[in-house]
């Protein structure tokens, strides 16, 4: 099974071709952005932090945060401290005079830049036995509950196979992303298509800029290294690694998928990627990202 056991490495594997490819999972290959956000996260961010008295508000930052804004994709943690600060500011909130927590014990296990993953939290947890992070873990499990009980039969999208079936034949494929180990592997089983990646890499094994790092350096040319995904963080991962970019654009994601079938695929493998190619295809994707809420008013 491609799977990272505990212990082994990414910079254990070998290079089997001469082309290496990272494939973020969620939002990517598989339709499950909106229904892990919307049924699992967003739910249990509101019980589990006491937002009730603004759900409505609760549920619009971090939709906006997690699916529709350049921070889409990001680990869970930072990505519920940006919608805490979001939430935090609006006037509609503050108008209710609501607590929103500001977790500082949080905050400095993110700013430790280990691994964010439930394991990590709960051995900061034994060091610092503290009670907010106690009540992050708890949420943190909930939600990956949630998850496992209600995300079930979202196929991968149309293309997907074809192209790693395709790909398979030059390059060496990882599944590059911040979900859980455990609930990747169920998700690509579920569909039978992890046969078709070498490794399935999740949070426990460090950030997506670590994950293509150790599966890559040193073992294949940078116009050889692409990264495939659907949020700024992968972008960020992939120049981080010197690696080329092949963003699956959020809402378009059949209509990206075809392209990187038909022409973007071909492009990579015959080495006419980079430059005015990639460039367009990265000045389309970062359009639909904004950094600025819709309720915060330009100017």
């Amino acid at each position: 099974m491609p799977e990272i056991q505990p212990g082994q490495s990414l910079k254990d594997i070998q290079a089997q071709h001469p082309f290496f490819v990272g494939i973020d999972s969620d939002g990517c290959v598989f339709d499950t952005m909106e229904i892990k956000h919307k049924e699992c996260f967003i739910p249990n961010i509101i019980k589990y932090w006491n937002l009730q008295a603004v759900s409505k508000y609760a549920r619009e930052a971090a939709e906006f945060v997690n699916l529709y804004s350049k921070w889409r994709g990001v680990n869970r943690w930072p990505a519920l401290i940006k919608a805490l600060d979001l939430l935090r500011e609006r006037p509609e909130v503050l108008a209710r005079h609501t607590n929103i927590p500001e977790l500082p014990d949080v905050r400095a296990f993110i700013a430790d830049g280990g691994a964010l993953s439930n394991d990590m939290l709960q051995k900061r947890i034994d060091q610092t036995k503290s009670a907010e992070l106690a009540q992050a873990l708890v949420w943190s499990k909930a939600v990956n509950t949630s998850i496992a009980d209600m995300v079930h039969g979202v196929p991968p999208f149309p293309m997907v196979r074809e192209s790693l079936e395709a790909l398979r034949r030059q390059a060496d494929i990882i599944v590059v992303s911040q979900t859980p180990v455990e609930a990747l592997v169920r998700e690509w089983q579920e569909h039978n298509i992890d046969n078709l990646v070498r490794v399935i890499a999740g949070q426990e094994q460090g950030t997506k800029s670590e994950h293509i790092r150790f599966a890559s350096e040193g073992r294949y040319a940078d116009e050889h290294k692409l990264m495939i995904g659907d949020a700024p963080g992968d972008l960020k991962a992939a120049r981080d690694n010197h690696a080329l970019f092949f963003p699956i654009n959020p809402g378009q994601e059949e209509k990206s998928w075809q392209r990187f079938y038909q022409e973007g695929m071909q492009c990579f493998l015959s080495g006419t990627f980079a430059g005015s190619y990639e460039q367009g295809l990265i000045t389309e994707f970062e359009r639909l990202l904004p950094d600025t809420p819709p309720w915060v008013k330009a100017g």
